[in-house]
């Protein structure tokens, strides 16, 4: 199990518990000794099930956003151009040639709150070398953000290039295929945000009821920006390529 330090660890635990009891995401637990993917097909399976949908249509679904999410032959760029394309689109899949076109929708974007909203912590990702984001979210099974934190003392630019560093196809780019949101978080600064690729002078503070100082500003902001409506929103009309 991964050595997280005390001040830090205060920090994950108190975000573990905001997400859980005050966003209603459902925690997955610590992860770092098991194999992780940016797809968790048991949760996937499960919501396109109660979707409605056959289990043929859910396979050759799956099979379609496995192939987009790992193409050998494109950059991290476009395998995640592919798969935000299934996700806000959903997958067309035909289960025999005397059938129509069906669409399998990945994500509910009509009605945010029937979708399943996960987080797990220290998702340990195994590639050429071995990393460990401090707090993964997932959305339908699907792992949509990677959030590290860091202690006060830590700037936020720490978290920031280590989120840049996972990305590099020595490292872990494949997990990034799925990820919309890329977070870098402590106690004194808040909350920056960008997307996969955004360079570090590009990532944006989100600033919101600033005159409002009962709480730490990183509980603030991922209360207002990871609640499930406006995540939902955000990932749906502000993800540009």
């Amino acid at each position: 199990m991964n050595q997280v330090n005390r001040p830090e660890r205060e920090t994950q635990n108190r975000i573990i518990k905001l997400f859980r009891d005050e966003l209603g995401y459902q925690f997955l637990g610590d992860r770092a000794d098991f194999e992780n993917s940016n797809i968790w097909e048991e949760h996937l399976v499960a919501y396109l099930k109660r979707s409605g949908y056959s289990d043929i249509q859910i396979s050759t679904a799956l099979t379609r956003l496995r192939r987009e999410a790992d193409n050998r032959n494109r950059t991290l760029y476009g395998n995640n151009q592919a798969v935000y394309n299934l996700l806000r689109y959903g997958v067309e899949v035909k289960v025999a040639a005397d059938q129509n076109t069906d669409t399998v929708k990945l994500i509910n974007w009509g009605e945010p709150q029937k979708n399943d909203f996960f987080i797990a912590e220290e998702v340990t990702l195994h590639g050429n070398h071995e990393r460990r984001p401090d707090i993964v979210l997932y959305v339908n099974g699907i792992a949509i953000g990677v959030l590290e934190l860091k202690r006060s003392s830590v700037s936020l630019g720490d978290g920031i290039r280590q989120n840049l560093s996972n990305q590099q196809p020595e490292f872990n780019a494949w997990f990034f295929s799925t990820i919309q949101f890329v977070f870098a978080g402590n106690n004194s600064e808040g909350l920056r945000y960008g997307t996969i690729g955004t360079e570090e002078k590009y990532f944006l503070h989100w600033k919101e009821d600033e005159q409002d100082n009962s709480r730490y500003k990183l509980d603030k902001y991922l209360l207002k920006m990871c609640e499930k409506n406006r995540l939902i929103e955000l990932m749906r009309d502000f993800v540009l390529f």
